[in-house]
């Protein structure tokens, strides 16, 4: 028996081995580099990079190889790595080819058609900047590299590697996922012209790519790593099922349309190049300010530009990972959306800035942005279908106002516009993830609509809330309905999403008592091990203030022993801090602040943040916090 096991073993390790791959992306490759872009390598850090490769026992694979094993025909070797170099300079000819032959390690080159049509002499337009034609190949070139089979030439798009005007402010965003502004109309792209455009781009480049060379891509390579589902099955009616993006990461065979890439930059050592070759998937430490974008917002464009700059320059401060980003309006502070940041179809838009300031956080910032969004608390007016509770002494329904004004996820209706919501979310903005707010919860009277008990019938119980709380066993079973109903809706919203922001992640705000009581699961319909298996991170509201803790220092370290009790906890978790105790109005102390930062680093908690961030007013100051928050203060951290 025990030699079958292993023998069983032994095998399913070895598909395993024969499907994972990595990707390695490479730009310019010059000798004594003088183009000041942080994508040109020198010849002899590529060399360095390629011994230690070969040395290790990594095999470079082909387009071919990838093809072959996914069909079947024969494995990956191990430790199997794919070279890729994204623009077509020249230098791949007369210094990266030579050495690809030597070695006779295949690569994939991809190019861009418009670049490539400038003639001898001109300038091309790279990005912002004008470049000399002279810095890139020629087709001749291409063609002479395509017919020795070593080297696969991918389509980097005709002309959408540049940004696009995507807002009202001025922002110039990835042509290939974002949706052209237009300032004399104040209208964005239609979905119909969105879709020529790209389409028409990559005909284009395909059909030039034959005509030059002989053969159609096969592979598509994003410009700056973005796409979207769209133009991702664009591609693919076009014959080019492979695309490789710059998110990070290893691969699988499963991966061959949407391939994850180690993005080389010449500030790189060999030895960070290693570390993240041996942990393509490592998880980074999760430092995060949540900030509320009606601190921000300003009627006079003047003043709002001077409340953004005073953010970026914090958060760059900084030095941290995240930053949960309101996307809806709240003036007054209840936690239900009155109005939106962004366009879209169905409610207010208090201003379009949410896209801005996503934008310039990523951009200027380097951090990842969570586009922070109610569940279902939208106030739709008298239009809405709303979450009701259910008064045992007067046997009647209502709208209680005591928790947050939220739509029924059971209505048919609501969900069809709460997911229109996040969709126009997705498609007119930049963003990296999203944080379901805390709203996502039902008491243990909730929900009573009549949408709901209608669901609930015909998913087996009573009629009336009032039957199903006389049963202890299926009131338990009610309370894990209305947990798995919760989520279950919200992983609905990320694949809407997906479309537009196919890698999005997730995060999702759970109340600390359900972790430290978890019969109080029967009072939000939340469940702390659901969550940690449902998304990338769970946002643990590890407020002592908002809980009335006598202790709040005994209160935390209650909740990481609690924490620590679950599969994944500490990994998974985010602790959000309060940075205001809104019972008593007021900010707490930075110092009070700083030490229960502390005290969590001491305890093994890593992921953190806090909330609200007041900028404005320098709340919690800068100077004490920045030690336990910023990532530059942590010795083993790595970019």
């Amino acid at each position: 028996m025990f030699k079958k096991i292993l023998i069983i073993l032994i095998y399913i390790v070895s598909l395993y081995a024969g499907d994972k791959f990595m990707v390695l992306c490479y730009h310019n490759v010059e000798d004594n580099p003088k183009d000041p872009d942080i994508m040109t390598i020198s010849t002899a850090k590529f060399l360095q990079q390629l011994n230690w490769l070969s040395a290790h026992g990594y095999h470079p694979v082909s387009i071919d190889d990838l093809i072959a094993a996914k069909k079947g025909i024969k494995k990956l070797p191990k430790k199997a790595i794919l070279l890729t170099f994204d623009d077509a300079y020249q230098s791949f000819y007369t210094r990266v080819y030579p050495i690809l032959k030597a070695y006779n390690y295949p690569a994939v080159l991809g190019v861009v058609g418009k670049w490539l049509e400038a003639k001898k002499g001109e300038k091309f337009l790279y990005g912002n900047k004008l470049k000399k034609r002279s810095l890139l190949l020629s087709w001749k070139e291409i063609k002479e590299m395509s017919d020795s089979g070593l080297v696969e030439i991918a389509s980097h798009t005709y002309n959408l590697h540049y940004g696009v005007l995507a807002n009202p402010q001025g922002n110039k965003e990835p042509a290939v996922t974002s949706r052209i502004y237009d300032p004399k109309t104040k209208t964005y792209e239609s979905d119909v012209h969105y879709k020529k455009r790209i389409k028409k781009d990559l005909e284009k480049n395909s059909e030039l790519i034959y005509e030059k060379t002989g053969k159609r891509p096969r592979v598509i390579v994003w410009p700056f790593g973005e796409y979207n589902e769209i133009a991702l099955n664009i591609a693919k009616k076009l014959g080019m099922d492979i695309a490789f993006t710059l998110d990070d990461g290893s691969n699988t065979l499963n991966d061959l349309d949407r391939l994850r890439r180690i993005l080389i930059f010449s500030t790189d050592k060999l030895n960070d190049i290693v570390w993240t070759i041996d942990k393509p998937n490592a998880k980074k430490i999760q430092r995060v300010v949540h900030v509320d974008l009606d601190y921000i917002y300003d009627p006079e464009p003047v003043q709002q530009e001077k409340n953004l700059g005073r953010l970026l320059d914090r958060i760059k401060a900084y030095k941290i990972t995240t930053v949960y980003l309101q996307a809806f309006a709240d003036p007054d502070g209840d936690g239900v959306a009155n109005a939106l940041y962004f366009p879209n179809r169905y409610m207010p838009v208090r201003a379009d800035l949410f896209n801005r300031v996503a934008w310039q956080l990523m951009t200027r910032c380097g951090v990842d942005v969570y586009a922070w969004l109610p569940v279902s608390a939208f106030n739709l007016g008298n239009k809405g279908v709303y979450v009701k509770s259910y008064d045992p002494v007067t046997k009647k329904s209502f709208i209680n106002k005591k928790y947050y004004k939220r739509l029924s996820i059971f209505d048919v209706d609501s969900r069809k516009i709460i997911k229109g919501i996040y969709e126009d979310l997705a498609k007119y903005t930049s963003f990296n993830g999203i944080l379901f707010h805390d709203d996502g919860f039902f008491t243990d009277y909730e929900d009573a609509s009549s949408a709901a008990l209608k669901v609930y019938m015909k998913n087996g119980f009573p009629d009336s809330i009032a039957k199903i709380r006389q049963n202890k066993l299926l009131f338990k079973k009610w309370t894990d309905f209305k947990t798995d109903s919760l989520i279950a809706f919200t992983i609905e919203l990320k694949k809407e999403v997906q479309i537009y922001r196919p890698e999005v992640k997730t995060a999702r705000n759970i109340y600390a008592r359900v972790i430290m009581h978890t019969e109080s699961e029967a009072w939000f319909a939340q469940n702390f091990q659901k969550f940690l298996n449902s998304y990338d991170y769970t946002a643990v509201m590890a407020m002592p203030y908002m809980e009335n803790a006598k202790n709040a220092d005994q209160w935390l370290l209650k909740l990481i022993k609690d924490v620590k009790k679950y599969k994944d906890g500490v990994k998974k978790s985010v602790f959000e801090l309060q940075s205001k105790n809104w019972k008593e109005n007021r900010m707490i102390k930075s110092k009070t602040l700083a030490s229960q930062m502390e005290l969590l680093q001491i305890n093994g908690i890593l992921n953190y943040g806090y909330y609200p961030d007041d900028f404005l007013q320098n709340q919690p100051k800068f100077r004490t916090i920045y030690s336990v928050m910023s990532l530059q203060q942590y010795p083993f951290e790595r970019k």
